[in-house]
């Protein structure tokens, strides 16, 4: 039985509606130890042959068996193992990539191997000094001359230990010198006890072979020499081979990027752009709605909800909107005033997440007296959670029979520079309001200015503590019960379904209370906020369609530049998901490469931004990229980046390998 058999090999092209016989039944018989020499003229199918000895070609008719057993040429995995394991291929061209060094183009096939990485280096140097080029390890093949590529041709090829050596025409381009070098290689790697079949036109190199084969017009015509015995084994038993690990191919995408790094570069920045604008105005967002709701907080206690009572009918809204205009609707509306009566605030404080329910009573047009000056006050309320001390500019929250006075309506109209003075001073303080008859009542009391405020209504912020208007209207005997109340809430989180809670309560079968709350409002804005900024990051966005096309572009131009490289790939037993691995590796580099660009751009450009808005906002940082908006970015460009280069990788992984060696 010999080692490689083939019966009955038929092989047609059909071009246009002519068929060409290409091989008409060959039939060979090969053994280890061989060094078998196949000659014929140009064209005569020689090429062809070997193609399908080596596992590229699988269109033909015929049986091809190893070691007695037949190859499945329909089995794609099958064939990328016999190619990996069995087969070592030598072309004319040679065949090298440009962008990998020596070194690295004969650990191509060491890489399917399963060898550790120091024992891979380590063979691979020791191929080269077989073939006298321990000393050009570092070089690339453009550095070398047609003799030394040639030998790292012939390295490659027995790096992954094969049985079989085909070389087709492997001299070729050389001249007399390198012809006699490659002979006596190939001579030596036959009489180590590997199959070594050469097809070639040149004398020379039939005359170094053990036996040769002339093929004339498909046909096996002459055989010279006998079949050579099977050789013995290697004493070395035969590397373990594995199919291509994830991490050669990226490696391998890597060194292309850095070969091609001035295009790839131009990529690079074209992409990282559309990112870049993508991450700014999310951040831009992010401040402002932080911005926002930091400048609200300072005004207004988010976890305060002011409850009020609700209005019947229209009449009554439009009766209380005029009142304060008119002293005399203000008078009928004042005795049928609606009250918080204490099981309506007991109603309020039994609700979910309420942690306090504070009573308030407000009073419009007060008169402040500052000795024999008297300043309007549109509004005297009872000060509340909902009024945070942030508001103080001096002094403290009024006590009992105490009083802080509004900054702009009233201190600094006392005094534009001494306003501060007031803390500590006497003030009378008096308001009208009516009883329950509708009568007019004045409320007078004198108090002690305990602190100033800048009130952040344009009524200003006038406040006792509700003690003190309670004693007041007691004194004038007027209701004395709170006309408006304030809900604490555990968290801000709650705040709008508190809001809802109370707004839905009933009471004696009716709806009393309408409760507002700025924190709800700001939940509004921030959605305005939010719509605004994903249209900004959507327009800018539309950059990331061009990147997109570009790296499309890029891939597909690289799969055509590449197509050789595909087809030395696929002759040395890598298998499709590996180069459909290689193109993507590469597109997802480009996309993280990109993002993190962008990342740096974006961090410098907030940087700048805040720095130069700093005085506008306080120092709060108006551009705020946060880990989420980061992720974000990198999410994107790997999305972008992998759906880019699923067409051009598939397209690559396609190729025909016969095809993509012939490629220029």
């Amino acid at each position: 039985m010999s080692y490689l058999e083939l019966t009955n090999i038929c092989k047609n092209y059909q071009i246009g509606k002519q068929t060409f016989n290409v091989l008409k039944g060959i039939d060979l018989q090969f053994e280890l130890g061989e060094f078998v020499a196949i000659v014929g003229e140009s064209g005569g199918g020689k090429t062809t042959l070997m193609n399908i000895i080596g596992g590229l070609d699988h269109d033909f008719e015929g049986t091809v068996k190893i070691a007695g057993q037949p190859l499945d040429y329909r089995h794609e995995r099958q064939l990328d193992q016999y190619r990996r394991e069995i087969i070592g291929y030598i072309s004319q061209s040679y065949n090298l990539i440009s962008h990998l060094t020596v070194l690295e183009n004969v650990m191509l096939a060491l890489d399917m191997t399963k060898l550790s990485h120091g024992e891979r280096r380590r063979q691979a140097h020791e191929l080269l000094a077989n073939v006298g080029l321990a000393s050009q390890s570092k070089k690339y093949p453009q550095q070398l001359s047609g003799g030394q590529k040639q030998r790292v041709a012939i390295a490659r090829a027995l790096a992954g230990d094969p049985r079989i050596l085909i070389a087709d025409e492997p001299t070729g381009a050389l001249d007399a010198d390198n012809t006699a070098d490659v002979m006596r290689i190939l001579q030596k790697i036959a009489h180590a006890g590997r199959l070594v079949i050469c097809v070639t036109h040149s004398q020379q190199v039939a005359g170094a072979a053990t036996r040769v084969a002339q093929l004339v017009n498909g046909k096996i015509k002459a055989r010279s020499g006998d079949v050579k015995k099977r050789a013995a084994e290697p004493t070395r038993p035969q590397l373990a081979a594995q199919p291509l690990p994830w991490w050669a191919s990226v490696m391998m995408a890597f060194k292309h990027m850095r070969h091609t790094w001035t295009w790839n570069t131009l990529i690079v920045i074209g992409t990282a752009i559309g990112l870049f604008a993508v991450m700014l105005f999310n951040g831009l967002g992010t401040g402002i709605k932080g911005y926002i709701g930091h400048e609200m907080n300072t005004l207004v206690d988010p976890q305060s909800i002011m409850v009020m009572h609700q209005a019947d009918n229209a009449k009554d809204r439009d009766e209380q909107a005029a009142a304060v205009y008119d002293p005399a609707v203000a008078g009928g509306i004042a005795a049928r005033m609606p009250v918080f009566t204490n099981s309506q605030i007991k109603a309020l404080r039994d609700l979910k997440h309420v942690v306090a329910v504070e009573p308030g009573i407000s009073a419009t047009n007060a008169t402040i007296a500052i000795g024999q000056e008297k300043f309007a006050a549109p509004e005297l309320t009872t000060w509340t959670s909902n009024d945070p001390t942030s508001q103080l500019k001096v002094g403290h929250v009024a006590g009992n029979n105490q009083i802080v006075l509004d900054e702009s309506s009233i201190a600094q109209k006392w005094s534009a520079t001494n306003w501060r003075q007031l803390v500590g001073r006497t003030v009378t303080v008096s308001y009208q309001t009516f009883n329950q008859k509708g009568k007019p009542v004045t409320v007078t009391r004198p108090l002690t200015v305990a602190g100033i405020v800048d009130g952040s209504s344009e009524v200003g912020l006038n406040a006792v503590n509700y003690t003190t208007m309670q004693a007041m209207r007691s004194a004038a005997q007027v209701s004395s019960q709170p006309t408006f109340v304030t809900v604490r809430i555990t968290s801000r989180a709650q705040n709008q379904v508190v809001v809802n809670e109370i707004n839905h309560l009933m009471i004696n079968g009716k709806r009393p209370f309408a409760a507002t709350s700025i924190a709800a409002t700001l939940d509004s804005f921030n959605t305005y906020v939010n719509i605004a900024t994903k249209v900004l990051a959507a327009i800018a966005g539309t950059s990331l369609v061009v990147s997109a096309l570009m790296i499309i572009v890029t891939m597909f131009m690289s799969v055509s530049a590449r197509m050789r490289e595909i087809g030395i790939l696929r002759s040395l037993g890598e298998r499709r998901r590996d180069i459909r691995r290689l193109f993507t590796s590469e597109a997802l580099m480009l996309g993280v490469i990109s993002a993190t660009f962008a990342t740096g751009l974006a961090y410098l450009a907030a940087r700048g931004l805040n720095h130069g808005l700093s005085k506008l906002t306080g120092g709060y940082a108006l551009v705020q990229i946060q880990l989420g908006n980061v992720l974000t970015i990198f999410v994107l460009a790997l999305v972008i980046a992998w759906l880019a280069a699923i067409l051009p990788a598939r397209r690559a992984a396609r190729a025909n390998p016969i095809k993509a060696l012939a490629a220029e």
